[in-house]
């Protein structure tokens, strides 16, 4: 509906036109402040403009009334258009909010270490990217997914010692003496089972091979990882691992040009002439490159596969690398304002009021699969898609567990298999709902059809803004609106049946598509435990 309002608007004027929603429903569905932005060049009051561009408007089959109030212009869509376009979505489900945007698009998300299974701290980025992924899937981007596997430097050497020590620990039954740094958590344990059988029990003694058990382990954490992300029904289009990329290093650094330098046997990048707070290290005295030696080769490679724009979700504790990748995104030739990064910030977890317990099988963080294992996929998703990334996170478990309306994600499920069972009562046949008119509806029902027809816009300001939060708070707001509709209408057996089932189908198709965007499944009912 803003697209079509917005596109006829721009035609009219010559010019991008700000639409918003009033606060008063009885101004209309839309309005513009267009006569404010036009006062100082036309040299008039922004009422008296406002006057005479509502006079200026003719009937047409999009407004059924324009007028000003207060210096803004306000719209009335009309019933014929609004009767239509819902109609419309209803015959044409998969189209619904869909749009052409064509921008082709690298997300890269997650990209945790290869070295163990994912926290709670990684879920959050997960759920976040892949539904952004989602949106912009919807929205017509050509967009790709990416895990960039970090499968080199020091972290992965680190995973063939914990094997080897928990393997002389666990199966050897030697005494071990543990060093500062080493993974632990019970997921090592298959880990070292199976290096045994591959690669005899020596393997737990000779240090020189840390390095084989290691790239050999890794295959197996990644396995655990795509196991833990598919369990949260997020899946990726391609994996980039950073052992392939340093054949091309030479070739990458020759590129970089005077943006690197030697000095005191460490090479650098000259990355305070780019906004940074001092040049960073990128290989060692001891000729072993940095973590951000990999990340420029990566990204050097991520500009040279031709996208239109690049987005990462780092962690908030990466906040302070950004410049220094754009720092050398510069120096390779590209434009780093192609470059954009979302920072995911931490989770704090509680049960029943209390901090939730770290996971005895990770060691000591807390693992995303006990989470998923505790409520549920669809109240993970649910929930870290909520709030706003970059903003810290606590929520307590026992929240989402509720079976009532405390728990939004019951809350909206509930109002989706209500809509379900509602029409299953009607003698109406589906040709029969779907052929009824949505014109002639009281107030309550228009509002609620002008809701459920907002979904294109909120998917849309969800994607360019990056705030996913605003789709789970649509849905929350559309289900209050149903079940408040529910209580205050009577709907079966009325004369207005078939036109309000139909206009509950409208709310249904909503929800059912908002949710799959968030990775949910909508319900067509609840079972006994739920009700």
């Amino acid at each position: 509906m803003k697209q079509r309002v917005s596109a006829l608007l721009r035609e009219k004027f010559g010019r991008e036109v700000v639409l918003e929603k009033p606060r008063d429903r009885s101004f209309g569905h839309f309005a513009t402040p267009i006569a404010f932005s036009m006062a100082k060049e036309l040299r008039e009051s922004p009422m008296k403009i406002a006057e005479e561009l509502a006079a200026s408007f003719d009937a047409s089959d999009i407004f059924s009334n324009v007028a000003s109030i207060k210096g803004y212009l306000n719209f009335h869509l009309s019933e014929n258009f609004l009767n239509e376009y819902a109609s419309w979505a209803l015959v044409n489900p998969s189209e619904f909010a869909k749009q052409d945007k064509k921008e082709k698009i690298l997300l890269e998300f997650v990209s945790a270490n290869p070295t163990g299974p994912l926290h709670i701290g990684h879920a959050r980025g997960a759920v976040y990217g892949d539904t952004l992924y989602r949106l912009a899937k919807h929205l017509g981007y050509d967009i790709t997914a990416e895990y960039y596997v970090n499968d080199a430097g020091n972290q992965i050497d680190l995973l063939g010692l914990s094997i080897q020590l928990y393997g002389r620990e666990n199966i050897l039954k030697e005494s071990v003496e543990y060093p500062e740094s080493y993974y632990r958590g019970d997921y090592l344990a298959p880990l070292a089972r199976d290096a045994m059988k591959v690669f005899g029990n020596e393997i737990f003694h000779d240090e020189s091979r840390q390095k084989e058990l290691a790239l050999w382990a890794k295959d197996g954490v990644m396995e655990l990882i795509k196991n833990d992300l598919a369990d949260a029904n997020i899946f990726f289009d391609t994996f980039v691992y950073e052992s392939t990329l340093y054949d091309d290093w030479d070739r990458v650094m020759a590129k970089m040009g005077e943006g690197i330098y030697k000095k005191d046997d460490k090479v650098f990048i000259a990355s305070s002439q780019k906004d940074d707070d001092a040049d960073r290290v990128v290989v060692r005295e001891d000729g072993r490159p940095t973590y951000l030696a990999g990340d420029i080769v990566y990204h050097n490679q991520k500009f040279e596969r031709g996208y239109d724009h690049y987005i990462n979700i780092w962690g908030a504790d990466h906040h302070g690398y950004i410049a220094r990748v754009k720092a050398a995104v510069e120096f390779l030739g590209y434009d780093s304002s192609k470059l954009e990064v979302q920072l995911s910030q931490m989770v704090s977890l509680l049960k029943d009021g209390e901090p939730y317990k770290m996971s005895k099988r990770a060691g000591n963080v807390i693992l995303m699969s006990d989470i998923v294992e505790e409520i549920g996929a669809d109240a993970l998703r649910f929930i870290f898609a909520s709030k706003r990334s970059d903003t810290a996170l606590e929520f307590d478990l026992s929240e989402f567990k509720k079976q009532d309306s405390s728990n939004p994600i019951f809350y909206i499920q509930y109002a989706h298999a209500r809509i379900k069972t509602i029409i299953s009562k009607s003698n109406f046949s589906e040709d029969e709902i779907m052929s009824a008119s949505l014109k002639d509806l009281d107030e309550a029902a228009d509002i609620l059809m002008f809701d459920a027809l907002l979904l294109p816009e909120i998917i849309d300001d969800a994607f360019s803004s990056r705030q996913v939060q605003k789709l789970p708070e649509y849905l929350k707001a559309l289900a209050a609106s149903l079940h408040k509709f529910y209580y205050d209408c009577r709907i079966i057996g009325t004369e207005n049946e078939a036109k309000l089932l139909k206009l509950l189908m409208l709310v249904g198709l909503s929800l059912r598509t908002g949710l799959s965007l968030m990775g949910i499944k909508a319900k067509d009912y609840m079972t006994k435990e739920e009700d």
